[in-house]
């Protein structure tokens, strides 16, 4: 693997947030009144994207990553990109009405739905969109009663890594960062964000059945309070919570940390530094992201709009990405097409039953995503004044 993409080490405290720094609470799930599109026509001549940096290269950041310039060549649409550094940005953004598409995280897909700031995507319109992988399909972060909300980009997971040479035996186990922490007591590192909430929920979800959690997105009062006090008790063994890409690989290469949550491409990038780590997807599985592009419900350039979407999910412009960005992509015939014979591999692009393990992303709400309807769930704004509790 390559050492990390320019972009990434630039903007890495901002943009790799992957936008779950959220400020507001998520309201509930119910979508706007906007229809579908029924068939695309001429393309109007231009585009408004809202994406995260390493989504829409031109060539500017490396003249090897252009899938920009070759769409405007075929469709006469010409491109104009509002880089993100958050999720908040991006909904705030989208409200505006001046933006045609957006790359959302699962953080953030349900707040536009919820707003009526998206419009459900005619897939048929897409035909790219047939060879995305099933996994990426229909889930709770990406559709509302049957209608998808929008085209899947890619995938990853949150890992745990740890050094070789300090962390023994080799874990296979959240415990070692939560229950186990004490014992790498100030070089345990976390991802900095009230989304992390979830691992400890996903944690205490297979280890005290008795909470009743089914789905670490989904906590009423009392599973959030039990996920609360576990991550209070392991800030007393943090040495540095991790938003900055290249932090994270400083830290590990150093031994300032030892172990915590991690992404592949963070990993990678590390072992190519000769940094001696592995990663791994624990047994009780992870948490993990995948981005939507969306279609404003007020998208002034819908055609283009759509011309994009078939663009960047088709197989050599995903694969570019997904390289670039260092991610699984989401449409299968894209494993064909990677510079890299391995990538789909390493990043376990089509290998569903990994990701059947990971619990992607997705905004909490009051209607508890658990489908549970005597009890109100605690929403993002709670999240985050509980983030801010538990790091004092």
């Amino acid at each position: 693997m390559r050492d990390a993409n320019p972009w990434k080490a630039a903007v890495a405290a901002g943009v790799l947030l992957l936008a779950v720094a959220c400020g507001s609470g998520g309201g509930g799930t119910g979508g706007g009144g906007a229809a579908e599109q029924k068939s695309v026509g001429k393309g109007e001549g231009r585009v408004d994207l809202i994406a995260w940096a390493g989504y829409a290269e031109d060539g500017s950041n490396d003249p090897r990553a252009d899938w920009v310039h070759p769409f405007e060549k075929q469709t006469g649409c010409k491109v104009n990109t509002k880089i993100a550094g958050t999720s908040d940005e991006m909904v705030s953004l989208m409200k505006t009405g001046q933006y045609d598409t957006v790359s959302a995280s699962g953080d953030a897909t349900l707040r536009l739905i919820a707003a009526g700031d998206v419009a459900p995507v005619n897939t048929r319109l897409v035909p790219n969109y047939r060879d995305v992988f099933s996994g990426l399909k229909m889930r709770p972060f990406n559709s509302k009663d049957g209608k998808m909300y929008g085209i899947p980009h890619g995938r990853g997971a949150n890992l745990l890594m740890y050094r070789t040479d300090k962390v023994s035996p080799a874990p296979d186990s959240w415990k070692a960062v939560f229950d186990g922490a004490p014992k790498y007591s100030g070089k345990v590192t976390a991802y900095d964000s009230p989304i992390y909430i979830a691992d400890a929920a996903l944690y205490l979800m297979k280890t005290r059945p008795s909470l009743g959690i089914k789905d670490p997105y989904a906590l009423d009062r009392t599973q959030l309070d039990a996920a609360v006090a576990l991550l209070k008790k392991q800030r007393q063994q943090i040495g540095e919570y991790w938003s900055d890409y290249q932090k994270e690989v400083t830290a590990f290469k150093g031994g300032d940390s030892v172990i915590g949550t991690t992404w592949q491409v963070i990993a990678n990038t590390a072992t190519a530094q000769k940094a001696p780590v592995k990663a791994v997807l624990p047994k009780e599985g992870a948490t993990g992201w995948s981005d939507t592009w969306m279609v404003s419900a007020k998208a002034a350039h819908p055609n283009c709009a759509y011309k994009w979407l078939n663009w960047i999910v088709s197989p050599k412009v995903n694969a570019q990405v997904a390289e670039y960005f260092g991610e699984a992509p989401a449409n299968a015939r894209a494993c064909r097409e990677t510079a890299d014979p391995h990538h789909c591999a390493v990043y376990h692009a089509d290998d569903e039953a990994y990701y059947r393990r990971v619990h992607f992303w997705t905004t909490p709400v009051p209607q508890c995503l658990d489908g549970r309807k005597n009890v109100t769930c605690t929403d993002y704004a709670q999240w985050t004044r509980a983030w801010t509790e538990i790091k004092g």
